[in-house]
């Protein structure tokens, strides 16, 4: 580790080295300088762990590596670490040995739903093509944690062309996710390589990117990236904060630029014991994510994989959180709650029942508030039987797009959408005598 002076980057916690504001906010210097072994954080934090608590600590990455970027290792709080958020979703526990007899390697049977190599094939139209298994830092609640360490194991090309030859092939596809480790991992001119490799698949219609970086790593968020990506439209992004304290000016100046890019953001939350499991604290963290242009996507119940016990809540915490934002806040502050099935049976809504009963022609239904009210059913709807014989039927299966306008007269030969050069009368008698003469 580089010889750092007093700089504070971030204001948060007692970090006890910094560097030239031109080095820490250097991505490619984070990287080379992140930390990875206990005494590293306890002689950068000025930080002394009890020699038991050590020695399980070390024990634990054995198993599970530990790195953490100096940016993100600068949001801990020293003087309450063991109970900071940033710090227990970033550093070692010796919890995570203990594998349950439920807890699986690959929950979601993302291995064995692989038609070739890198690519995850659950749901009809689209695919996740993992591009790297490497990450800035390796979150401890991570459903991958059967690839964290594989430094050597981003895919050459010759690999990722499996995976976008299966895309090319497979034409019901029309969204490909992005997702690894972290994507943003790659070199600028490697992803401008496999972005336009994949766009120019005629089928694909939406391209997502799934990384963490605005959160651990939001240098990395470069304006030569975002020339890079702009060059992709449309290209949807989907970061993954879970704490309102991962929000800082440096993580709210990356989002700034991919918004003002015009890439849609989203944010994949997952529900962790101790860490976020607290209405009021996803209140704060959904409202912090809407100010900065980000929507709620997903809050993740977190997964069977091994070694993630002690992060899991109850399904009836995340309940109780969901009930404490719908109708509490504003309707695109809310994500979605999820279950993703065991077995790669994909994501599952768990969501708060608010149909108390149901009859012929009442539906009985109750708000956020407890108030208990009914909607009548329509009496003069006729049940439509669809027989899948689409030519005979009545509705509007015209779902190509309308022609916006179509002018007519002087309009239509000013306008710049019609190749009509002129305006011909129906009896023009020399129009007529061309059309005898064919």
């Amino acid at each position: 580790m580089e010889i750092f002076n007093d700089v504070k980057p971030e204001v948060t916690g007692e970090f006890r080295f910094g560097c030239e504001i031109s080095k820490w906010k250097d991505w490619k210097w984070q990287l080379k300088n992140s930390v990875k072994s206990v005494d590293a954080f306890e002689r950068l934090m000025g930080i002394e762990i009890p020699t038991e608590e050590k020695a399980l600590m070390e024990k634990t990455i054995e198993r599970f590596p530990m790195s953490v970027t100096p940016y993100y290792l600068s949001l801990i709080d020293s003087a309450n670490y063991k109970n900071d958020p940033v710090f227990k979703q970033s550093f070692a526990n010796i919890n995570e040995l203990t594998v349950l007899k439920t807890d699986m390697k690959d929950p979601l049977s993302e291995d064995t739903d692989s038609p070739v190599e890198g690519i995850t094939h659950r749901y009809p139209d689209r695919v996740l093509f993992h591009v790297s298994n490497i990450c800035s830092m390796y979150c401890r609640h991570c459903t991958r944690k059967r690839k964290v360490g594989d430094v050597d194991s981003i895919p050459n090309k010759a690999q990722l062309l499996k995976g976008i030859e299966y895309i090319r092939n497979t034409p019901q596809v029309r969204d490909v996710l992005l997702s690894g480790g972290d994507p943003l991992m790659l070199s600028d001119s490697y992803l401008d390589w496999l972005l336009s490799e994949i766009t120019a698949i005629p089928h694909v219609q939406v391209v997502r990117i799934g990384t963490r970086m605005p959160v651990v790593l939001p240098y990395r968020i470069t304006n030569d990236l975002i020339d890079v990506l702009k060059k992709y439209h449309p290209l949807w992004i989907n970061t993954h904060f879970n704490h309102p304290r991962e929000i800082t000016s440096s993580s709210r100046e990356a989002l700034a630029k991919l918004a003002n890019a015009g890439f849609p953001l989203g944010n994949q939350s997952v529900l962790l014991a101790d860490v976020n499991d607290c209405p009021r604290i996803m209140k704060e963290l959904v409202h912090k994510l809407v100010q900065n242009r980000v929507r709620p996507y997903y809050l993740y119940q977190c997964d069977l994989s091994e070694g993630l016990a002690h992060f899991r809540t109850p399904v009836g915490k995340g309940i109780e959180i969901m009930e404490s934002l719908i109708g509490h806040t504003s309707g695109f502050a809310v994500p979605t709650y999820v279950i993703d099935a065991p077995g790669g049976g994909g994501k599952i809504p768990a969501m708060p029942n608010y149909i108390i009963s149901w009859s012929t022609n009442k539906v009985v239904l109750r708000n956020y508030e407890g108030v208990i009210t009914t909607y009548t059913e329509p009496e003069n709807y006729a049940a439509k039987f669809c027989d899948r014989n689409c030519k005979d039927c009545n509705l509007d299966l015209k779902l190509d797009e309308p022609d916006e306008q179509k002018g007519i007269g002087i309009e239509k030969l000013l306008s710049d959408y019609s190749n009509t050069i002129s305006l011909i009368p129906d009896d023009n008698e020399r129009y007529n005598r061309r059309d005898n003469d064919v």
